[in-house]
């Protein structure tokens, strides 16, 4: 801003009283003392007008003065000044409404993103949980909620993988029901959807924490038994199992007894592979089974031509299992998408 000549602030002119003249370092000054109040914007406005309406004030009262030529100059020399100030007040305000303006703007915007932020963390989280429970529902069997034949066979492969860098005996239990079918035949699916979920609870509390049980068929579980005790020890748990599944079961107003037929194969004498060792306790299933003795632990002897007989109706089987579980994931898959 351009500070014409005159004066300086202060000064007396012909007169008992003086008249400030602001030059631009004082308007600087004041701009600079303004922006660092924290005022609130109708403060800010109230005290623009309030300079505003005295600074036109005084040039009224010095125009309305009997001055001679020489006076008449200094007054419009002041007038100049003061309007000067008028200008750079008005500058000041258009200033602070136009940072006023933004700063709320910026808020709003803060705001609208918190809340965009809130809403993707949300649909995220909301995502996540779906996808969590899209593959425990295709990981475990909805009837039991038991682990299915695909998570049974991961954690064997992974139990097994460990064990190559650090021994440790390894046991596989293959369990069927006996005349399972009959049950459903006679009573209905209903019921042998219960009895089931009984069995399934029964095992599950039958066995230590670390251990796993899985249903891996209609009527057929297998149980994981890793760091297994002898074969001595592992018999005693065999029969826990056999007499928690043996024990009375009351249906509504059935009183039911069912069976078990176990077969047991451990590593490494039956096998190093997850494949071999299912296969070498679904053999001793069967002898026990056709014995009718409760349960059998695998035998090279006996097993090997019932395991190699039994062969390709195993793969079958398996194949009939991973094809259920197949539609049983994309079933559950389409649930949670839909929201069902």
């Amino acid at each position: 801003m351009t500070q014409p000549n005159g004066p300086a602030a202060g000064t007396n002119i012909g007169g008992d009283h003086a008249l400030p003249v602001v030059d631009g370092s004082a308007l600087q000054r004041a701009a600079a003392s303004l922006a660092a109040t924290d005022l609130a914007f109708g403060d800010i406005d109230v005290l623009f007008h309030a300079v505003q309406a005295r600074l036109a004030h005084t040039v009224s009262d010095a125009f309305s003065a009997q001055c001679d030529a020489r006076r008449e100059d200094m007054v419009l020399r002041i007038r100049t000044s003061v309007l000067e100030c008028v200008a750079a007040l008005n500058q000041v305000h258009g200033t602070m409404t136009y940072e006023v303006g933004r700063r709320r703007m910026l808020e709003q915007t803060i705001l609208n993103l918190q809340d965009a932020l809130a809403g993707s963390q949300a649909e995220l989280s909301g995502t996540q949980a779906d996808e969590r429970e899209a593959r425990r529902l295709a990981l475990h069997d909805s009837l039991t909620l038991l682990p299915n034949a695909d998570f049974f066979r991961d954690r064997l492969d992974r139990a097994l993988a460990q064990a190559e860098r650090r021994p440790r005996p390894i046991a596989v239990l293959f369990l069927d029901l006996d005349d399972f079918k009959a049950v459903n035949d006679t009573h209905g699916h209903d019921v042998g959807d219960t009895l089931l979920r009984i069995v399934a609870v029964r095992l599950a509390g039958a066995v230590r924490a670390e251990d796993l049980v899985s249903r891996v068929g209609g009527d057929e579980f297998a149980c994981l038994i890793v760091g297994a005790p002898d074969q001595a020890q592992l018999g005693h748990l065999v029969c826990k199992l056999f007499d928690a599944i043996s024990g009375p079961l009351q249906i509504g107003t059935l009183n039911l007894s069912i069976r078990a037929s176990i077969g047991v194969a451990m590593r490494p004498a039956h096998g190093t592979t997850s494949q071999a060792l299912l296969r070498s306790a679904d053999a001793a299933m069967y002898r026990a089974k056709r014995e009718q003795s409760g349960y059998a632990f695998f035998d090279e002897r006996v097993d090997a031509r019932t395991r190699d007989s039994t062969l390709s109706d195993a793969a079958a089987r398996d194949q009939l299992i991973h094809d259920r579980d197949h539609r049983q994931h994309q079933q559950n898959v389409q649930q949670t998408a839909s929201g069902e």
